[in-house]
Order: structure tokens, then sequence, then C-alpha cells
């Protein structure tokens, strides 16, 4: 396999999570849909279930039912003291560092969500760029059309010299069904990607390949 470029998730990816940051992000959802929203706390579970499963995230459903200001949700939802959540770590930043593929950041969160992870994780200079929520026009992960936009903005034409680390199933379906080759993180494989690990710790063992290997 000779793989040319690698594009990670990033939360729950990029950290362990065990962390508590996504749980805090997806309490601050909540908190707005209540408090900027004035919906019914007894409504906000199935509503964030049903724009998740329809939409892909729940930005997605509030922009379309309640034409929310984006850049308000996405300030209120990471306003959260990251240092209480993640830590450096030195040994993934080495790992990250050492392969020789462009590597770029794809998540459905924003920039400015994303700058403050890699900066809080130390992993600033480990990425050539972050592919977020806007640069694809708020089309997000499982959408088919958000893995071709950053194959785009990559400028990668070969989705099989590309490699997808997520921590989602669901966004490893499509990317799988293009072509990528896919890695997911912490989950029950059901041959959804073609492989599996418990954390990115594990990948110079499983697939050293990415680093020339046998």
């Amino acid at each position: 396999m000779l793989f040319r470029t690698i594009f990670f998730d990033l939360d729950d990816t990029l950290y362990p999570p065990n962390s508590g940051l996504w749980n805090a992000i997806r309490d601050r959802m909540v908190r707005y849909m209540i408090e900027r929203l004035n919906i019914s706390p007894e409504l906000v579970p199935e509503l964030r279930k049903s724009y998740f499963e329809t939409y892909g995230t729940t930005l997605k459903g509030l922009q379309i039912h309640y034409q929310i200001n984006t850049d308000e949700f996405l300030a209120y939802v990471h306003d959260l003291p990251l240092h209480e959540y993640l830590k450096p770590d030195p040994e993934l930043r080495r790992i990250i560092l050492s392969l020789p593929q462009n590597k770029w950041i794809f998540t459905n969160a924003d920039d400015a969500h994303a700058r403050r992870v890699i900066n809080q994780l130390e992993l600033t200079d480990c990425f050539y760029g972050i592919i977020d929520i806007k640069a694809t026009e708020f089309i997000c992960k499982p959408e088919l059309r958000a893995y071709q936009m950053a194959l785009s903005l990559t400028g990668e034409d070969n989705p099989s010299k590309c490699v997808l680390i997520e921590d989602s199933p669901r966004n490893i379906r499509p990317a799988r069904e293009l072509g990528f080759y896919t890695i997911l993180l912490g989950k029950e494989n059901d041959n959804i990607a073609h492989l599996t690990l418990d954390s990115l710790h594990e990948l110079p063992h499983a697939l050293p390949e990415l680093w020339g290997g046998n």
C-alpha cells in the first residue's frame, strides 16, 4: 500500500474518548437549545437524535429548522476550558510527526475549535491544514459530498491513496465506498472499516506500511 494523504478526525480521535470533552460539548449544545432557542428540555434529546440521524450534526438540523446564527452556536458550544480535559501526549506527537504522508484534520467542528484542541494537545505543527465545517460549506460527514470536497481541497485526486482515521462508524462507511483506506478507533468493527484500533498508539505496529515497512 502506498498512501499519500491521511485524514484525521478531531474529537475523540486525537484525544481519548474518555476525556470528557465531547460530553461537555454535547451538554453545551443542550443548554444552547434550551436557553437560546427556548426549546423545552423534554424535547431536546429527541430533537438532537433526529437531527444527528437525518443531517449528520445537531448544527445542520438547527440551521435548517431554526435558522440559527452559526458562528454564535459554534462559539457557545465550544466555550470550554480545554486544559481541564486534554493533556499533551508526547508519544502521539512523535507518531504523527513521523508519518511521511500529507496529514490533514477533517472535522465536522469549526476551524477555531480544531485549532484550540491541537494547540492544547501540542500538535499544531503536525498537520498541513484543517478541513472544517466551513471549508466544506456546512456539508458534513457522513454526506458523500463532504469527502469529495475534502479530496478537492487537499488536491488529492485518488481516494485509494488516502487514509481516513475516525471514531465514528457512520463516517467510515462513505469513505470506504469512495475508496479510502479506513481505520476505526475504539469501536466494534463489524467489517465497517479496513482496520480497527483501540488508539492511535497502535498504528505503527498495526500498519507499518504507512512508514514503508511490511
